[in-house]
């Protein structure tokens, strides 16, 4: 077993950063598009990780509860969403209070 994926490289690649990883950030998109706040996001990507962890499991034979893997996964998904949430969230202050803030960044925004 190695430290941060369970059976091997490749499921974990597959699962965790492309399946998993691309449905956070899209979630963190969705999250920030409907204006709710970044707590949202954090349930959702506690909810979206049982699911990898659960797709681990059933086709590769991972360890469906253990804390390790799960931890490690929620950290990646975490990281991964709040990216798409704050890609959009600066789009959206910038754009819809175009007169206050300007992009100073990808992730962030300032006062004119």
């Amino acid at each position: 077993m190695g430290g941060i994926w369970e059976v091997s490289l490749g499921d974990f690649l597959l699962v965790t950063l492309f399946l998993g990883g691309g449905a956070a950030y899209l979630t963190g998109r969705a999250v920030a598009a409907t204006w709710r706040p970044y707590r949202s996001l954090v349930i959702y990507i506690v909810l979206l990780t049982a699911a990898v962890r659960f797709i681990h499991h059933a086709l590769f034979g991972g360890t469906l509860l253990s804390l390790q893997f799960y931890a490690v996964d929620l950290v990646i998904l975490l990281v991964l969403g709040s990216l798409g949430f704050r890609i959009t969230r600066a789009g959206q202050m910038t754009t819809q209070y175009g007169w206050i803030f300007q992009r100073s960044g990808p992730l962030s925004w300032r006062s004119r």
